[in-house]
């Protein structure tokens, strides 16, 4: 026992574990296969199995294997049918089994009679424990799908080298990942944007919400987009992402699903225990933070049990220029100094000119802490009855800091200019003010601290039961829950008056300049006090039931039901004060300081809690008095759907055809209840809504040459509408220069999607893959946004939402979502990866992974009463990866990077046809070194460019809106494992 501790030791852990031993368990089948060719064999015996099994097909010629009968021990009666051929296990993980050439077994002296029983010696396995046989695995698993679909498999629990989920799903063909705060956060798929695509953890659907430091993204996210920044990877041991859709599957991906599986005890044949401890720091700050990860499993006969904690700390400060958009202005010739020629001020004076509102540097710091669990338990006796229970619980919490300094105090670049600011320069391209200088400009800081926090919990029940040789059963019940919360968003703006600022908006990096002291504490006063919370809580129950039926040895038939149920419900509360009225009102010195982490330049802020202490203004915002308008929807879906569905698993001309077929109904029943504008009141109402459909699928994989695989879908599949789209309410946004109405539409209709998508792939054994794929989708039913820029009062709403100094005359951006007549994508994808080991040593270590996809999609937008045909949301036209390896049984290196081109992020407002964020190239470097067989010690560096994110408005002019870093992130530690 000592002796099995010491590498826990090695790795300082302090703890016994007591394991009691006892077989794997039996996974016995009925098996009847002749004595016969390597290349018919393996996929038979594949077949009666149940397993999927991949091969070196070009090294089969001339490989005859055993014959095997009776009711045996699947992993015996593999060991049978191998002997006496150089055909061994490479990797064996209880689905997908790896073989390869090695040395041969020794044959039985004389052939074996048909016999129900074959020798107890046990065949050995060789662990997955490196790169290279993660990619066997996924390229097994995606060879023996019937539609198209993808697989990342972890060497290990701990072994995904990414922060979360969204960077390790950015390498799968036609994915591609938005970032915040340093990390991956959400994904688009083929194009279609993150609410197009489904989430399932282990089996069920679910949703998690967190929310963006940034007003620029989105602030606090309420939609049906996932964000993967919840879950620490390392409780992961594969994704899948389903590409094509088939009638078993639930409704509601039209971009596809992306399924997650926590580890399983019966993944391993008995004991298993794993450590890891890293560091990590951010090239943007000083601090070193922990990620620690371990996981216990054992097996007790037909009784397994696995339990996993993830739990990491991280640093992150992203810092630049952002402004708050750009919008047409008018400029009082009073306003305008002698430095402007005359032409440039007729323009200016003309309201025809866009300019940036309030150019700022910002700085965003964040700390942030993810705790994650699982448990799974699982029975299965050896009569055909399978049990599990899967849980899982998750919190992420963020602690930010943000910090600005803009133009816009009382007299600001916000919108037109007749107050005390002076043009004194301007250069003019086309219709955009690029560079400026001005005089008398109110300048304003802000400090906010907020703190949030997402918990999510969900419980599975699942299981099935082989009633007779040809029946089997399946269910599974489920519940999950998110809960996010930001109680406290509190905000401190300071104001220094009649200052001088210019900026430069001519280069991607726009320059600001100032004509005083931004750390002189004596030029801010307090001018305004913000508060905010808010929360969203969404929950999923689910229930299914399935029947399989095997009609023959090679066709089933399937059927199953489904209920579904879906709730989602949340609120926002502001109060804004203001105490610039008459003047901004004195501070003492000690509640200022120069902002404390990394920016373009210094300046003052205040301090939160000394101020908020000082002036006695109250923190505690929610309830009714501070509820904002429109904010407090609550979405309920009632689903129950069917499908049929026939399987067919056969030879063709001699060669190997998977297929299935089937239909799928839905129904569901939506309630939308909310606040919507009665002659200028808001009064309750609750809006039901039920819409139905049929959906056929259809897919094949036609193995035209044991290793070349031609693939075929169609199907047609929906989305359901955005959650904001489906709010009985109007929701009001308000800032200093205008602001946004957004009014829901809760009888929209559901995206509705007809696609069809072939591809051809070949495999290379163990050490390489090409694939090139086609799709196309028409979505009939589209959603889009319909906006108007429209004095307030022209809105209906109360002037009692309106901000100090507003009137009816101010600008509002209005929208309200709309079913449109349709828009279509289509694509091409290739893949290929290849093990070097053609090259001589030592170069034939060197392997390489990359993927590019090109997608087109267009749809209608409606900007100010004029069409315009955008590209889909989300959509990069170009988007690509690459991986380059090396590995040896003692160490391995790789370094990847991934390439994401332009993409639209809205629609646009303000007269500006849609804003996009540039492209983006991240580039990423992982090393490990196994100092023993259990000990494995690693380096990580992520976004070793320090790659920018920059935003834009308008597809034409190109305004830029925000240019930030958020710095190189590196990680160091060791593994542990036994």
């Amino acid at each position: 026992m000592f002796k099995s501790l010491r590498p826990m030791l090695l790795c300082g852990a302090a703890s016994a574990v007591i394991a009691f031993s006892a077989p794997a368990v039996a996974q016995t089948r009925s098996f009847d296969l002749p004595a016969q060719p390597a290349v018919s064999a393996i996929p038979a015996f594949a077949k009666q199995a149940g397993i999927q099994i991949v091969a070196p097909a070009g090294q089969l010629d001339g490989i005859s294997t055993q014959a095997i009968h009776g009711e045996l021990d699947r992993k015996k009666a593999l060991a049978t049918l191998l002997q006496g051929t150089p055909l061994v296990v490479s990797s064996d993980d209880g689905a997908v089994v790896v073989l390869q050439v090695g040395t041969p077994a020794k044959a039985p002296a004389a052939a074996p009679k048909p016999q129900a029983r074959v020798n107890d010696d046990p065949l050995e396995e060789v662990v997955v424990t490196s790169f290279r046989e993660s990619l066997a695995q996924a390229k097994a698993l995606k060879r023996e799908a019937v539609g198209s679909e993808e697989v990342i498999v972890a060497e290990d629990i701990a072994a995904f080298p990414d922060l979360n989920l969204a960077e390790s799903l950015q390498r799968v063909p036609g994915v591609t990942i938005n970032r915040d705060s340093g990390e991956g956060r959400q994904i688009t798929l083929r194009g279609l944007g993150p609410d197009f695509t489904r989430t399932q953890l282990n089996g069920m659907e679910v949703l998690g919400n967190t929310a963006s430091g940034m007003d620029n993204r989105g602030a606090v996210s309420r939609t049906r987009s996932f964000d993967y920044s919840l879950f620490a990877s390392e409780l992961f041991d594969r994704v899948t992402v389903e590409k094509s859709y088939a009638a078993e599957q639930d409704e509601g991906g039209i971009g596809g699903t992306v399924g997650l599986s926590t580890a399983k005890p019966f993944d391993y044949d008995g004991f298993k225990a794993v450590f890891s401890a890293k560091g990590q720091n951010n090239s943007n700050t000083d601090s070193v933070t922990p990620r620690m990860v371990g996981l216990l499993s054992n097996r007790w006969g037909d009784f397994g049990a696995l339990v996993s904690v993830a739990y990491s700390t991280n640093d992150s400060n992203e810092y630049g220029y952002r402004n708050w958009g750009w919008s047409q202005i008018k400029v009082n010739p009073a306003n305008i100094g002698p430095g402007v020629s005359a032409a440039d001020a007729a323009k200016m004076e003309s309201g025809t000119i866009y300019a940036p509102q309030a150019d700022t540097y910002s700085t965003w710091f964040d700390h942030r802490t993810r705790l994650g669990s699982t448990l799974a338990l699982q029975y299965e006796p050896e009569n055909g009855l399978k049990l599990g229970f899967d849980a899982l619980y998750s919190r992420l919490t963020n602690d930010r800091k943000d910090y600005a300094m803009a133009a816009g105090g009382t007299n600001a670049l916000t919108g037109n200019v007749s107050g005390t600011q002076v043009l004194q320069s301007a250069v003019i391209q086309g219709n955009t003010l690029v560079a400026a200088n001005y005089t008398g400009v109110d300048m304003r800081n802000e400090y906010n601290t907020e703190s949030d926090s997402t918990d999510f919990y969900q419980t599975v029940l699942h299981g099935s039961d082989q009633i007779t040789d040809r029946l089997l059963v399946k269910g599974m019940v489920g519940y999950s829950r998110s809960d996010y919360e930001l109680p406290y968003f509190d905000k401190v703006f300071l104001e220094a008056k009649n200052q001088g600022i210019g900026f430069d908006d001519r280069t991607t990096m726009p320059v600001n300049t100032y004509s005083f002291n931004t750390t002189d504490p004596s030029l801010w006063n307090l001018m305004r006090l913000d508060t905010q919370a808010n929360k969203i809580i969404n929950s999923y129950k689910n229930a299914k039931l399935d029947f399989e039926y095997a009609l023959t040895d090679s066709s089933t038939i399937k059927t199953g039901f489904e209920y579904k149920r879906f709730e989602d419900e949340g609120a926002q509360y502001n109060n804004k004060v203001f105490y610039n009225v008459p003047a901004d009102r004195a501070i003492p010195a000690s509640t200022k300081y120069t902002v404390p982490y990394d920016t373009l330049v210094p300046y003052i802020v205040g301090d939160v809690d000394a101020i908020y202490k000082l002036i006695g203004q109250t923190r505690d915002i929610e309830n009714a008095k501070f509820l904002s308008p429109g904010s407090d929807y609550h979405v309920t879906e009632d689903t129950k759907g069917g499908y049929i569905q026939y399987d067919l698993d056969t030879d063709v001309m001699e060669r190997r055809l998977k297929a299935n077929v089937g239909l799928r109904y839905y129904s569901t029943d939506l309630t939308s209840a909310g606040s919507v504008n009665s002659g200028g009141v808001l009064k309750p109402v609750t809006v039901p809504h039920t819409y139905s459909g049929v959906l056929p699928a259809a897919n094949l994989a036609y193995f035209v040459e044991p290793d070349l695989v031609a693939r075929l879908s169609a199907n047609r599949n929906i989305s359901r509408p955005a959650l904001s789209d489906l709010q009985a309410a109007g929701t009001i946004t308000t800032a200093p220069f205008g602001g946004s109405l957004t009014i829901g539409n809760p009888d929209l209709k559901p995206f509705t999607a007809d696609a069809v998508e072939g591809s051809l792939e070949y495999y290379d054994g163990k050490v390489g893959f090409v694939s090139i794929g086609a799709f196309y989708k028409k979505l009939n039913s589209f959603i889009s946004a319909t906006t108007v820029t429209e004095p307030y009062s022209a809105t209906g709403y109360p002037l009692s939402f309106l901000l100090p100094g507003q009137t009816g005359a101010t600008p509002y951006n209005v929208s309200q979502p709309v079913n449109v007549s349709g828009a279509s994508i289509k694509g091409v994808e290739v893949a290929v990866q290849r093990d070097f080991d053609f090259l001589p040593a030592p170069f034939n270590h060197l392997g390489m992974v990359a993927n590019g996809t090109f997608a087109d999609g267009s749809s209608p937008a409606i900007i100010n009463g004029k069409s315009y045909d955008l590209p889909l949301v989300n959509l990069s036209r170009f988007s690509a990866n690459a991986t380059l390896y090396y590995e040896t049984e003692t160490w391995g290196v790789r370094i990847s990077e991934a390439y994401r081109s332009q993409y639209l992020d809205s629609i646009g407002g303000n007269g500006n046809v849609g804003e996009a964020y540039e492209p983006t190239n991240n580039v990423d470097f992982s090393a490990h070194y196994n100092v023993t067989p259990h000990i494995k010690v690693t380096l990580e560096g992520l976004n070793l460019t320090d790659e920018h994110i920059v935003q834009f408005t308008d597809l034409t002019a190109h305004r830029i809106e925000v240019n930030t870093s958020s710095g190189r992130t590196f990680l160091w530690g060791v593994t542990c494992e036994f």
